[in-house]
């Protein structure tokens, strides 16, 4: 077997050869965060050579909070006997929207927690309802853990659920429910949802339907290195498969009125580290999004060095990273322009499928 060397290792990568598992453990845990920050920023120099970073005005609407999964580092999740558990009515959603699309929006994110009350018959009509009334909105909705959980409670195939998920009008699917892609994991902070195999078969579905969908990856909580390689894996090995994915999004698990609150949160030098070796591994992914909800904004600036190209939205509304305490931001579209060109990058406005809808000056 080859003795690993991080300078070997270092010029596959700049030669645009595919690094292994093993090969992205050894860099991760061997290399320090600016040698790993200067080659991602390599790499996003090579796949996005305009200098161009975008972002896109959407609304995170959660629709319920009441969720029977548990996961213990979610501080969102109500039963349905608490007092503040609840189902939003149709005229909020739609005055949601509608306070959206007056600040230039295009994509509406809605997720909630896995509510038993809520059959197929809901979001059918909840989404065709949207789409009639906001023809131009792309629903960018529903994770791949609400989707499974609603096939298990229709006793339907995933397949069937996207499928009628689809003819309502949803666009495509948020990344939302991955946490770390290891049932090493899953099991120990989130037992009750998809497990790895089930979350990736969503996606894959979704992609064989003509869907696109994110991955995302929630960090910095029980998981080891090898955790986070084998979730960079598993997406990795879904989008030579199928390559629906538009976009990756790392962010940190934030602490706060959840059982993990024993936990030390990961440090930003860690999480600009994640970011650097998701460009490097994730070599067939165009577009990696830093995660300023999580990092704040300052951060997020700084991770446009370290290989991400996306400064990912406005969130004019964002309830459960909120629900911890963590002050989120909600910048308007100018002052995510300003962001973008603090950092020395000229910013441009997208929609879900990072099509660039206009160039702010």
């Amino acid at each position: 077997m080859k003795t690993l060397n991080l300078n070997y290792i270092y010029d596959k990568v700049l030669n645009k050869e595919r690094i292994s598992e093993e090969e992205a453990l050894y860099i991760f845990e061997n290399s320090d965060v600016i040698t790993l920050g200067k080659i991602a920023n390599y790499i996003r120099k090579q796949k996005h050579p305009s200098n161009i970073v975008t972002f896109v005005v959407d609304r995170n609407i959660n629709y319920t909070n009441i969720c029977v999964a548990g996961c213990k580092f979610c501080a969102f999740q109500r039963k349905k006997k608490d007092k503040d558990a609840y189902v939003l009515e149709y005229d909020e959603i739609f005055r949601k929207i509608q306070e959206l699309i007056d600040w230039g929006g295009t994509t509406l994110l809605m997720q909630g927690g896995l509510n038993p009350d809520l059959r197929l018959d809901f979001y059918i009509d909840l989404i065709s309802s949207i789409k009639e009334k906001f023809p131009n909105i792309q629903i960018h909705s529903l994770s791949a853990t609400e989707i499974n959980y609603i096939a298990k409670l229709e006793n339907m195939s995933i397949k069937d659920v996207l499928v009628k998920l689809k003819e309502a009008g949803l666009d495509s699917l948020p990344g939302g429910g991955a946490e770390i892609l290891s049932d090493e994991v899953r099991v120990l902070i989130s037992s009750n949802k998809t497990n790895t195999k089930t979350w990736l078969e969503v996606h894959k579905t979704a992609h064989e339907l003509g869907m696109k969908s994110t991955a995302t990856m929630m960090f910095g909580h029980i998981e080891k290195p090898k955790h986070i390689i084998e979730h960079l894996s598993n997406i990795r090995n879904l989008q030579d498969e199928t390559g629906g994915f538009t976009a990756f999004i790392p962010w940190t698990f934030q602490k706060g009125n959840t059982m993990l609150d024993y936990l030390e949160p990961a440090t930003s030098t860690y999480y600009l580290k994640v970011l650097s070796l998701s460009r490097i591994f994730l070599d067939n992914f165009d577009n990696i999004q830093a995660s300023h909800v999580t990092q704040t904004m300052k951060i997020g600036q700084v991770a446009l060095h370290f290989g991400a190209n996306d400064l990912g939205s406005t969130m004019i509304e964002e309830n459960v990273v909120a629900s911890t305490g963590f002050k989120v931001s909600y910048p308007k579209p100018e002052k995510m322009a300003k962001y973008i060109k603090e950092a020395g990058f000229i910013p441009a406005q997208r929609d879900t499928y990072y099509k660039i809808l206009k160039i702010w000056e």
